[in-house]
């Protein structure tokens, strides 16, 4: 691993925004001695000939995905075949200020952080707002010690052979953001969030919809369950277990027995501890194979 930055730019049909905001990006580039590594993800537009006009530049590094493999994906690409010490992420939309790269390196290497996150500072309210809000919370009932109030930014700077440990496990799709940083903070690396500027987006449009925060609400369940199940399993079972003894204790008290609704509550409850408790083991052996 060799000393420095590489930018990584996941791109899907992006055409129209591109010219905009790689040629100011390579020359950044080149005068900090920055890498920077653009990963088409299999689009569909002009974005795989615009690149092929900067193939001539040694900063940049273009990779193409032969089909969409999702926004995860490609910046898993990115990041495995990045050889700096730190590696950060914007989107190929223009709205990161480039900017903002060097302000968040300095910092990094000020706090010897493991992550810094580009917080976005939204005034207006909207769907995808109360969205964010509502998985925000959520993730804070999942996970304690959450703090982080813009997980889903695009804009992350990471130590490239820490985070190279948590791609396997990370999702190929736009739930990837918050699912790596989720992960730091289970694992209790040093994590800073930082405000950041953001630019409105000139051209095209966004992908990010209702089902992309239904995705990555299932994706927070799933590593959640992976690295602490108990916060799952223990909720359900208290909650079927107290359920089935006050439906079934007053009955009991008359002297009729154990209904069968309050039976089948106990029983599920049960199942459902038995089913935390090989979690919890699955989970421990999974992390000892996470270095």
């Amino acid at each position: 691993m060799i000393s420095g930055l590489t930018i990584v730019v996941p791109a899907y049909n992006e055409s129209e925004n591109i010219p905009g905001i790689l040629s100011g990006l390579i020359e950044f580039a080149e005068i900090n001695h920055f890498k920077i590594i653009m990963v088409n993800d299999g689009s569909t537009d002009k974005t795989a000939d615009i690149l092929r006009n900067f193939s001539d530049h040694e900063a940049l590094k273009v990779i193409h995905h032969k089909i969409n493999k999702g926004y995860g994906a490609a910046i898993k690409t990115g990041i495995y075949n990045t050889n700096t010490e730190y590696v950060v992420t914007i989107d190929a939309d223009g709205q990161h200020d480039i900017t903002d790269i060097k302000r968040l390196l300095i910092l990094m290497k000020e706090k010897d952080a493991d992550l810094i996150i580009g917080k976005r500072n939204n005034a207006r309210t909207n769907f995808r707002e109360i969205g964010k809000y509502m998985i925000r919370k959520i993730t804070k009932i999942l996970i304690s010690h959450m703090f982080i109030h813009d997980l889903n930014s695009g804009f992350k700077m990471y130590r490239t052979d820490i985070v190279k440990d948590y791609l396997s496990i990370c999702p190929n799709s736009m739930a990837f953001s918050d699912i790596i940083a989720l992960i730091f903070i289970n694992q209790r690396h040093l994590v800073i969030e930082v405000p950041i500027k953001i630019n409105e987006r000139k051209k095209g449009k966004s992908t990010i919809s209702i089902r992309t925060a239904l995705e990555t609400m299932q994706e927070i369940i799933n590593i959640v369950i992976l690295f602490n199940p108990s916060r799952i399993f223990i909720p359900i079972f208290l909650l079927l277990f107290v359920s089935g003894v006050i439906w079934g204790f007053p009955i009991l008290l008359k002297g009729n027995g154990l209904s069968s609704a309050s039976a089948l509550l106990l029983i599920i409850a049960l199942l459902i501890f038995l089913i935390g408790l090989i979690a919890e083991q699955l989970s421990i052996m999974i992390k000892k194979n996470i270095k």
